[in-house]
């Protein structure tokens, strides 16, 4: 056997996650040098070089890229351990690693607020971002869970649907159609529209419904956030097509209000993914069937401008 410790071979890991000697050492809270000892040590025992220095980058060699899985295999294993016995003891402690697309911040905190008053133990991370980075993190078998709105059909992944993901099209309160019902789809055409960037699932929705009818409209701006679009909007620079949950936040004197244009809003769900041949861990698991079980009973605070077309 190799004789390597525990404590070396997360040394490696955090060096080999993070691509910095540095950064490691500022993450295990230990100086430089020893993370270079560490490493040093466990190369010697292992009898290979585990990376190799290129420039200013740092890469794994062969050896490096296999010790890496084995020690995710290893540290991910005493973690599941770690939480089997404390569930065991009749508690449910330890940390959920949970990534959401940009959208779902606007709901997933509300369903973590009752899951962790239930499970007091638990510690949430929780990194909220866009789909291209999501999909980095699956790659890396970052976290234990995912919140997406479209799961990447080129990874192969577990996805369950858990909640409705409405798109609604959306504009200033004085825009010259906000008096209008039942308008027709066409009425887009040549319109000024704010889409999301490049990637984004929204702006891969919407360009399917106005491809399948034929519409045009003029993008005059791409952002990367959903609230620097409805500031956008309420700047009066365009329409543009939002989820429902962004529009929780939005009183009686806000600026904007939903268009009722035919074959709106787009029906899409919100889905709870992870990788396939990933064990989750009891917490992850716990967290899941909670999501399932809990997430259909949820109600959210309705803005005053989604209770307009319903009247």
């Amino acid at each position: 056997m190799i004789p390597a410790t525990l404590h070396q071979l997360k040394v490696f890991e955090t060096v080999a996650r993070l691509g910095s000697f540095t950064r490691a050492a500022e993450e295990l809270l230990i100086t430089q040098p020893t993370v270079s000892s560490q490493v040093k040590q466990l190369t010697k025992a292992i009898g290979l070089p585990l990376f190799e220095q290129i420039g200013k980058s740092l890469y794994l060699t062969d050896a490096g890229q296999e010790l890496q899985i084995t020690c995710q295999e290893i540290f991910e294993k005493l973690n599941n351990f770690e939480i089997k016995i404390a569930d065991l003891k009749g508690t449910k402690q330890g940390q959920l690693n949970l990534a959401v697309i940009t959208t779902a911040k606007y709901f997933v905190p509300r369903l973590l607020g009752s899951f962790c008053q239930n499970y007091p133990g638990i510690d949430v991370a929780l990194k909220v971002t866009n789909h291209q980075e999501i999909q980095e993190r699956m790659q890396m078998n970052k976290d234990d869970l995912y919140v997406v709105s479209n799961p990447h059909q080129d990874m192969d992944l577990t996805s369950k649907p858990f909640l409705n993901n409405p798109l609604v099209v959306v504009a200033k309160k004085d825009h010259p159609l906000a008096s209008k019902r039942n308008i027709d789809i066409k009425e887009l055409n040549d319109q000024p529209f704010i889409m999301r960037e490049q990637g984004s699932g929204t702006r891969d929705a919407i360009a399917n419904l106005l491809a399948q009818h034929n519409i045009s409209v003029k993008v005059k701006l791409e952002l990367g956030s959903n609230e620097a679009i409805k500031q956008a909007i309420s700047g009066g620079l365009g329409i543009s097509v939002l989820s429902e949950h962004c529009l929780i936040s939005e009183g009686i004197s806000g600026e904007l209000t939903i268009l009722d244009f035919q074959h709106f809003p787009i029906k899409r769900r919100w889905f709870v993914s992870h990788l396939a041949g990933k064990k989750l861990s009891v917490i992850a698991e716990t967290f899941l069937n909670y999501l399932l079980e809990e997430s259909p009973k949820m109600t959210f605070p309705q803005s005053s401008i989604l209770g307009q077309l319903a009247r």
